[in-house]
C-alpha cells in the first residue's frame, strides 16, 4: 500500500510520467528467464565493494548527478561523447561508470535487451548503501534509458549555494526542506578537494582569515597538514573514521563546526534547517530510514517511458 501511495504522490508532483506503467518493485521478475536480475546486480556490487569500499561514494554521486543534473533519472550521464554530460565541469570527477558497464555486460549475457542501464545504476546504488551500513530498501524498477545526454543541460548546485537557494533548487523536483537536508546526508561518504575549500581555511571572503564558522582546531589541522601547498589533496566530508559508512555522523560533524562545504556548515545553523540537522544527528535509525526514502524518491525523478527512451545494449552509447 505504501509503495502505491508513494507512486501516486510522485505522479501528482510530475516526477513520474503517467503515460505508462510506472516503475514498480519486482519489475524484472520473470523477465529474464530463471535469472534473478536484482541478485545478479547485488552479487557484482558485493564483489566490487569487498576490495573497493569507495564504490559507495562513487555510486551515490553518480545517481545524484544523473538524476539532478537534468532533473531526470535516465542514465544520460552514462553516455560518452564530446558534448556529453560527462564533459560538464561538475561531472569531471564522477566515477563508477565501469561498474555499471560490468553489470550491464553480465545481464546482456543472460537476457539481452531487457534491463536498462538506468535501473542498473539505481539498484546498484541501493545495494551499495546496504553494504556500507545503510538499511535494505526496495527500489521500483522499469525505467528506460535516455537517447541523449548533453553538457548544456547540466544544472547542479555549487558547494557554496545558500540554504535558501538549495531549498529552492530541490523544490523543483518536489523535495521538502527535511528531504533536502537528508539528501545532503549522502556526504557521509563524500570527499572534496582542498582547492574547493581553501578560501574557508586561509582567506574567507577576502579577510585573510579562516571562516569563523569552522571549528578552530579543524581549520588548523586541515590548513597545516592536509591542504597546505596541495590543492589536489582529498578532504573527507565526514569523520575519517566513518567516511566509508552510511550513517548520521555527518550531521554530528556539522554540529561541531566541522561542515566542510559551505552548504554543509550552513544547514546546521540556518533557522529553516537546524532542527532537522539536530534530529538526524540524534538518531542514526531516523537518518537511515529517511535516507532510503529520499534515494527512492530521487530515483523516480523524470523517468522515461518506452516512447521516450530505450534499453541500451551498452550503457556508454545509445543504440
Amino acid at each position: 500500500m505504501a509503495k502505491h501511495v508513494a507512486i501516486v504522490v510522485l505522479l501528482v508532483l510530475g516526477l513520474v510520467n503517467s503515460s505508462y506503467a510506472s516503475p514498480s518493485v519486482g519489475y524484472y521478475t520473470g523477465k529474464c528467464g530463471t535469472n534473478d536480475v536484482e541478485s545478479i546486480i547485488k552479487g557484482i556490487v558485493q564483489a566490487r565493494f569487498s576490495y573497493d569500499p569507495d564504490i559507495i561514494a562513487f555510486l551515490l554521486r553518480l545517481l545524484f548527478h544523473d538524476s539532478m543534473g537534468n532533473k531526470q533519472t535516465d542514465g544520460s550521464l552514462l553516455l560518452k561523447g564530446p558534448n556529453s554530460e560527462q564533459t560538464a565541469v561538475p561531472n569531471f570527477t564522477v566515477k563508477g561508470y565501469d561498474l555499471i558497464d560490468t553489470i550491464k555486460e553480465a545481464l546482456e549475457n543472460v537476457c539481452p535487451g531487457v534491463v536498462s542501464c538506468t535501473d542498473i545504476m539505481v539498484a546498484a546504488t541501493r545495494d551499495a548503501v546496504l553494504l556500507a551500513g545503510g538499511i535494505y530498501f526496495d527500489v521500483p524498477l522499469g525505467r528506460y534509458d535516455s537517447l541523449e545526454g548533453l553538457a548544456s543541460k547540466v544544472d547542479l548546485p555549487p558547494p557554496d549555494i545558500s540554504v535558501a537557494s538549495a531549498i529552492a533548487y530541490y523544490e523543483q523536483v518536489g523535495f521538502t526542506d527535511l528531504e533536502t537536508v537528508v539528501l545532503l546526508g549522502g556526504h557521509t561518504v563524500g570527499v572534496t578537494h582542498c582547492n574547493v575549500i581553501k578560501d574557508r581555511l586561509y582567506n574567507y571572503k577576502g579577510t585573510q582569515q579562516p571562516d569563523p564558522a569552522l571549528d578552530g582546531f579543524y581549520v588548523f589541522f586541515l590548513g597545516s597538514f592536509i591542504c597546505q601547498n596541495n590543492d589536489d589533496n582529498f578532504v573527507f566530508l565526514d569523520s575519517p573514521n566513518s567516511v566509508r559508512t552510511v550513517d548520521n555522523s555527518y550531521y554530528q560533524m556539522l554540529l561541531q563546526g566541522k561542515g566542510i562545504l559551505p552548504v554543509d556548515n550552513a544547514i546546521a545553523f540556518d533557522a529553516s534547517t537546524a532542527a532537522y540537522v539536530q534530529a538526524l544527528a540524534d538518531s542514526n535509525d531516523y537518518f537511515l530510514d529517511l535516507f532510503a526514502k529520499v534515494i527512492v524518491k530521487m530515483s523516480l525523478v523524470g523517468v522515461l517511458d518506452e516512447n521516450q527512451g530505450e534499453i541500451r545494449t551498452q550503457c556508454w552509447k545509445t543504440n
